[in-house]
């Protein structure tokens, strides 16, 4: 297969390029991570839960870590191939990557989501494995355009599964259940409830 780098330097695109899991996804799930765990210590300590307060801040602490570790994905395209990577530190029992080369890549392919929403898988010629193409990152239409460059695959109907919007209204409501969180802990520490 050979490539054609005169469109890439036109868009300016340079050989390899490194995408990134968007800022505003990133910080919206782990403060809602944070929103719905945090209270967790204190109610346990007000109710007298067979679970110590201590052992839920260490599972707080430790399933944030995995969460930051699964939002640190990026997706690495050069001439060669594309690949999804996760930090060096991250399990891969819990995340693993994947690369595929550009020539193994017969086809992109859409499904459904159970939500409705459309996302799209590349087929290995090879071995009829299926990989998502990841679609949260910044500068998707990049990563589009790069895929569409390197296979010939005609990419011009395929769109972010979620809009920022959606993650905006979603970071509005969590920041209001941290707030609440926020009241109802203070309202315990200042009535005596939590020694």
């Amino acid at each position: 297969m050979v490539i054609n780098l005169q469109p890439m330097r036109e868009l300016g695109l340079s050989n390899q390029s490194v995408f990134h899991i968007s800022p505003l996804i990133r910080i919206t799930l782990m403060a809602l991570y944070l929103a719905l765990t945090i209270p967790l210590p204190f109610l346990a300590q007000v109710s007298s839960a067979p679970v110590p307060s201590v052992g839920l801040w260490i599972g707080i602490g430790l399933g944030l870590l995995v969460l930051y570790g699964a939002l640190s994905e990026r997706v690495i395209v050069d001439e060669e191939k594309i690949q999804v990577a996760y930090p060096r530190w991250m399990p891969t029992f819990l995340r693993k990557g994947w690369d595929l080369p550009w020539a193994d890549v017969k086809d992109l392919k859409m499904r459904t989501t159970g939500q409705g929403g459309l996302v799209y898988y590349f087929v290995s010629q090879s071995s009829q494995k299926a990989y998502l193409l990841p679609m949260r990152v910044v500068g998707f239409a990049r990563l589009v355009k790069r895929v569409e460059i390197h296979t010939g695959i005609d990419t011009t109907d395929i769109r972010p599964l979620a809009q920022p919007w959606m993650y905006l209204i979603l970071l509005g409501f969590t920041l209001l259940l941290l707030l609440a969180d926020g009241w109802t802990i203070w309202t315990a520490l200042t009535q005596g409830l939590i020694a």
